[in-house]
């Protein structure tokens, strides 16, 4: 699998990994709103909930991605 960077679009990430949307709302990160998702980059995302954009990459690519 490929490392998930924060780079990567938000959109593209649920569609391949459907389960990360509630690994994201159990950090405290709401990644879809009204069905639709937040549309742009996850490192975005997550700078924008005032988390730690590595801590979090760490772990989701622990759980779904990385080399």
């Amino acid at each position: 699998m490929a490392k998930i960077n924060a780079t990567d679009s938000v959109e593209e990430l649920i569609e391949r990994y459907p389960d990360l949307v509630g690994f994201l709302m159990d950090h405290g990160i709401v990644c879809i709103k009204c069905g639709e998702p937040f549309w742009g980059p996850l490192g975005d995302l997550i700078e924008s909930k005032g988390k730690d954009t590595d801590a979090i990459l760490a772990e989701i690519n622990d759980r779904f991605g990385g080399d």
